[in-house]
């Protein structure tokens, strides 16, 4: 692919030249006589390689273009900018540098000049945008095997429990469309994704005929059961590249209101991941078969919500746990989280 260069400058014999070196250079060249111009020229086009630009132009100068490149979205704002200048101050070419232009070429340039600065400069980013993509290709590569080995401890955690197989999926996939509607970024609801699927890790270190007793138990045994999300908070926050992990496993039986353990925090103190997770966490527990009970009807769980908001649960994010259960009209959606 032929690189496109944009020279933008109001003097018609810098624009001809400049097209004439570089084309003969074997440039896709595109020449602009104001920086009006390109902001205009950007509505419709997709960004080249590299920008030559004047400074002193009518209307807008090089460097109040160079800031509205730097505040636009997408591909435009990395795109680098080689300033074209007569003038040989000091403080020209630091103010140009600090606006984050990559070079200067001074006027009247030498076409050989020119043609090698051009040269180096798409050199320089393409080698640039090829590292940044094989490193995101690794850190994908990485992430995915991160969330493979998640998984799979989080099928550990859950054959614990007879009967909460799938559990910590579910619950990952309801806290994730929580983050969704409540407008978290794809990467956000990545991770609380992941935070759903450990949020009960701590049960490790559980006896497993506590987790799996059917009837009532005793207060040694709930003692017991109280400790896990602390038992998670320690296995969690051990992972560096991730601490925020631990924030969902610990604070997940909080309860908006207070009087949730292990630290009885409530409102706002309860880190809002966990706020979600918690309310997730509930609607599974009551629209899955537990040792003591089957599924518990619709509306049923409906009026638990409900009548948890402002004690149990954030009332914001149960309001959204209760959009999603408008939404499923046919009570299935248990069953299709249990698939994914």
């Amino acid at each position: 692919m032929i690189p496109q260069i944009i020279v933008v400058d109001d003097d018609p014999i810098i624009l001809k030249r400049s097209w004439s070196v570089l084309t003969d250079a074997g440039f896709k060249v595109v020449v602009l006589k104001s920086g009006k111009a390109l902001l205009e020229y950007m509505l419709d086009h997709s960004a080249p390689e590299l920008i030559l630009m004047d400074i002193n132009m009518p209307e807008i100068s090089g460097f109040e273009v160079i800031k509205e490149l730097k505040n636009s979205k997408g591909e435009w704002r990395d795109t680098p900018v080689i300033i074209l200048t007569a003038n040989e101050e000091e403080d020209t070419e630091t103010q140009g540098l600090s606006l984050g232009a990559m070079d200067f070429i001074r006027k009247p340039f030498a076409s050989s000049v020119l043609v090698l600065r051009v040269k180096h400069a798409v050199e320089l980013t393409q080698l640039q945008r090829n590292l940044e993509s094989m490193v995101d290709e690794k850190t994908r590569e990485n992430e995915n095997l991160f969330l493979h080995v998640v998984e799979c401890l989080a099928d550990a955690i859950d054959a614990k429990d007879n009967y909460t197989k799938g559990h910590s999926g579910r619950v990952a996939s309801y806290a994730k469309e929580i983050a969704r509607r409540y407008g978290y970024d794809e990467k956000q609801q990545e991770k609380i994704f992941m935070m759903g699927l450990l949020h009960d890790v701590g049960k490790i270190g559980v006896p497993d005929e506590v987790i799996n007793k059917p009837g009532r138990l005793t207060d040694e045994e709930f003692a017991s059961i109280k400790k896990y999300p602390a038992i998670g908070y320690k296995i969690l926050s051990n992972i560096r590249e991730m601490p925020e992990l631990s924030a969902g496993a610990k604070y997940h039986h909080e309860r908006y209101g207070g009087n949730g353990y292990p630290n009885g925090i409530s409102g706002e103190e309860i880190p809002e991941v966990a706020r979600i997770i918690a309310v997730a966490d509930a609607y599974d527990a009551m629209t899955s078969n537990r040792s003591y009970r089957g599924v518990l009807p619709q509306e049923k769980v409906r009026d638990e919500i409900e009548k948890g908001k402002g004690t149990q649960f954030d009332p914001k994010f149960a309001d959204i746990m209760l959009e999603m259960m408008d939404d499923d009209i046919e009570y299935r959606m248990r069953d299709f989280c249990e698939q994914h």
